[in-house]
């Protein structure tokens, strides 16, 4: 009877072993498949967003990446015509997740703040809060192109609270 035990025990020991090695390979191959399928953000990106932006029109934007697929963008947009002088500055966190190839999508929140100055006198500043969702594709060359949606909330004290729907190309330099 002891026998029978001392056989059971030694098979259960091999089998916790055997346990063991297959459920360390099978996290090995799981995290090389992770990998292989993380997106490569660039530590940097440089460059342009142009849109229709509320009238401020083109924005320049900068890109850091803060995690292996989280970063960081932060826009300035300036408008000096039609009687106007105003700035707007954005940040944002975007998650980025690969699409297919150098195809990838992004989704992202954050807020902004900015000021205004009309030619007779109006002048002000202004918070919002923003969402961002786009498709871009990272070519072999270190250039960026992606187009996004922008949803921004605004909030002034002389005019009610705007929402605005920023829909913009965006050309980046990565390095």
């Amino acid at each position: 009877m002891l026998s029978f035990f001392s056989v059971y025990i030694v098979y259960l020991l091999i089998k916790k072993q055997i346990m063991k090695r297959i459920l360390s390979l099978f996290s090995i191959l799981a995290l090389t498949v992770i990998s292989v399928q993380a997106q490569s953000i660039s530590k940097n990106a440089l460059g342009l967003r142009v849109g229709d932006n509320n009238g401020f029109g083109g924005e320049i934007s900068y890109q850091r990446q803060l995690s292996e697929s989280g970063r960081l963008e932060l826009d300035l947009g300036w408008r000096n015509s039609n009687h106007v002088d105003a700035f707007k500055l954005v940040g944002l966190y975007q998650w980025v997740m690969p699409l297919d190839g150098n195809f990838n999508w992004f989704v992202g929140a954050g807020g902004g703040l900015g000021s205004y100055n009309f030619d007779k006198g109006g002048n002000g500043t202004f918070a919002l809060v923003a969402g961002d969702i786009g498709i871009e594709y990272n070519f072999d060359i270190p250039l960026l192109i992606s187009l996004d949606m922008r949803p921004e909330l605004g909030f002034n004290s002389k005019y009610s609270n705007d929402l605005d729907l920023d829909i913009a190309l965006g050309i980046r330099y990565q390095f």
